[in-house]
């Protein structure tokens, strides 16, 4: 089983949950931009919630999928259709036929994630299928996907088994068919309220800067990237100029620049920062950083550790309840 690149889109390469445990080395953990829509989609197609799926931005591929194909599309609305029918998303989606599957116009979020029973075919570099582009390391020979590449697909799992035989019909007729049950989509709204914790630093901007930060208004650069969003808006300063020694930084450490103007870090950031921290995106809103677009807007608002740390646990009990209710569906 494989699928064929016709088009490759803006940004399209294979991505996992990031190449951990070697930040002490110097190596980046890279990985999916929107890890909850990536560990969704493998769970639909019956496959472990780290497996790499291909992640789309902005203007998608069109792809050449064999018959026999078990597949499901999660994150932004990026208008799929298979043989131009609409292809219903959050839910499993089995290809009878070969079938061209094509992305249009971007409705809602800017990256698609596409996961495949079975999993990606494709070498791993250091524990992960996770394409790193600077580095020319992982996933595809290392870079986003081009025209006329064919990815080979792993085998299926049992439980990916147990879907396509609850999917499949004797009307072979349609090029694909999919479960009439469904997870409920996320919200990606034009103007997004981020929920944050306060960073080392935090104390060290102005009280007119800490205001600013929590009651103002910042769109995203277009030099955004997966490395980090670019802010723009009013300046934050310090009270004292300082030299910092570099300290470690995470997936959604919001640092502000000598220039004042705030870059959140995302799935290929560095391992290292050397400027101040503001604050720091809780995990379950790093999704809606991820499906941000350039010109559009972001508030931030402050909540506490513990509230953090209770909403990731809820997240990951609804996780285990869809693990859960994937099995008994099937």
């Amino acid at each position: 089983m494989s699928l064929k690149i016709l088009k490759p889109g803006l940004l399209t390469s294979i991505q996992d949950l990031g190449r951990k445990g070697y930040q002490k080395h110097g190596i980046i953990v890279s990985g999916a931009m929107d890890t909850y829509a990536l560990r969704i989609a493998n769970i639909l197609v019956g496959n472990k919630e780290s497996e790499a799926a291909i992640e789309i931005t902005l203007l998608g591929p069109s792809i050449i999928i064999e018959g026999g194909t078990l597949i499901s599309i999660t994150g932004g609305n990026l208008s799929p259709t298979i043989d131009g029918k609409e292809v219903p998303m959050y839910r499993p989606v089995y290809i009878h036929k070969k079938s061209i599957l094509k992305f249009g116009n971007c409705k809602s979020g800017c990256r698609a994630y596409l996961a495949v029973a079975g999993g990606y075919d494709v070498r791993e570099v250091m524990h992960s299928k996770s394409t790193y582009m600077r580095a020319g390391i992982g996933g595809f020979e290392g870079r986003t996907l081009k025209e006329d590449d064919v990815i080979k697909l792993n085998p299926y799992s049992e439980l990916s088994k147990r879907i396509i035989s609850s999917l499949y019909k004797e009307n072979l007729s349609s090029s694909f068919t999919y479960s009439n049950w469904y997870l409920k989509k996320e919200n990606y709204r034009y103007s997004h309220f981020i929920r944050v914790i306060r960073e080392r630093q935090f104390d060290e901007f102005t009280v007119e800067s800490q205001k600013s930060f929590f009651y103002n208004k910042f769109q995203i650069n277009m030099q955004s990237d997966r490395m980090g969003y670019r802010l723009d808006g009013e300046s934050l300063k310090l009270k004292r100029k300082f030299e910092m020694i570099s300290e470690p930084v995470s997936f959604g450490t919001i640092q502000v620049p000598p220039d004042g103007k705030p870059i959140i870090l995302l799935a290929d950031r560095q391992t290292t920062g050397g400027y101040p921290k503001i604050a720091k995106v809780i995990d379950i809103d790093i999704y809606k950083v991820a499906q941000g677009k350039p010109g559009e807007y972001f508030r931030f608002r402050e909540i506490s550790l513990e509230k953090a740390e209770e909403l990731y646990i809820n997240r990951e009990k609804c996780i285990n309840k869809l693990k859960a209710a994937v099995k008994l569906k099937v």
